[in-house]
């Protein structure tokens, strides 16, 4: 299995910088891009105004328009310039030429097949552990994944995302299940329902995650549950921040005229950043709005109630 060192990613930045001036250009911009922050309760949430993201944020992820369009990910169809690195035995790690972290890579498989996670859970560990200046996460289908039909993760800096700082500071987590070196945990006190698995053995971290995958509710017609997933090392063990998610997109992002806000959640705003590709949008945005889109695309009470009660039983 090929592994990677920071090294390696340290070098490959290098190289795509110098050798691709679209990702030169864009990873210039990111360092004055606009901020705002927000506090819900015990939460912090940063809008982001990144007009370099309306390609993913405005994606059209149906099954037709994803038939009459190139997979981005796929070999064939990826820019000359972007070079990669082999992870394992099936991944390629990009430099993700449209940033939102400082450092932001992309990890699609070597093969075109479905994003879907119930196999590479242990992948995403793996990656975690190898990449430990990094936080992996994962985009469900209908969960802000761009690419629904080629399976990848995605890679940011460390702390960028505020939800890492809330939870060790402010997380009231009830436990809900232990086996082995694995716990499963539940916060409800940061604005968003999450569950957190933190193991110091992979094995146990999958078999944690697949209890609680399993338990999750899924919609008729729909492939897997709906989730939203970041990874990382924490003090030599792994954590697994899981958000179920309710719905794909808010209400705001359907809405018409002025009520219009172009925002469609995945990881890193689950994460606590949220990317308005639109200069209005990033104006007008308050923390209000930020807890009804919350609202909407989370599960409510109720449903991490069903959950826990599957774990359990």
């Amino acid at each position: 299995m090929t592994r990677i060192t920071q090294h390696d990613i340290d070098d490959l930045f290098l190289q795509q910088l110098r050798d691709w001036d679209l990702l030169q250009l864009n990873y210039q911009a990111i360092e004055n891009v606009k901020t705002r922050e927000f506090a819900i309760g015990a939460a912090r949430f940063k809008v982001q105004f990144n007009p370099a993201r309306i390609t993913s944020s405005a994606a059209k992820v149906d099954d037709r328009s994803i038939k009459q369009r190139p997979c981005f990910l796929c070999s064939k169809n990826r820019p000359p310039e972007q070079k990669g690195l082999p992870w394992g035995n099936d991944y390629l790690i990009l430099v993700n030429p449209y940033p939102i972290f400082p450092r932001h890579l992309t990890i699609p498989t070597l093969r075109h097949e479905p994003q879907r996670i119930a196999t590479r859970i242990g992948d995403m560990m793996r990656l975690a552990c190898d990449l430990n200046d990094f936080v992996i996460f994962y985009n469900g289908p209908l969960c802000g994944a761009s690419a629904p039909d080629h399976a990848h993760f995605q890679a940011g800096c460390k702390d960028f995302m505020p939800f890492n700082n809330d939870l060790i500071r402010n997380g009231e987590i009830h436990e809900v299940a232990a086996c082995n070196s694995a716990t499963l945990g539940i916060v409800t006190n940061l604005a968003r329902t999450t569950f957190i698995i933190r193991t110091s053995d992979i094995d146990d971290g999958i078999v944690m995650f697949q209890r609680l995958y399993e338990a999750i509710p899924v919609a008729n017609g729909v492939c897997e549950p709906m989730l939203n997933i970041l990874c990382q090392t924490e003090n030599g063990k792994l954590r697994i921040d899981v958000f179920p998610r309710a719905k794909h997109r808010p209400s705001y992002y359907y809405a018409a005229g002025e009520n219009n806000i172009l925002i469609s959640p995945a990881s890193v705003d689950m994460g606590g950043v949220l990317i308005t590709p639109l200069e209005k949008d990033f104006a007008k945005i308050t923390a209000t709005d930020i807890k009804k889109i919350l609202d909407e695309v989370c599960i409510d009470q109720a449903t991490a109630s069903l959950i826990i009660k599957r774990i359990k039983s």
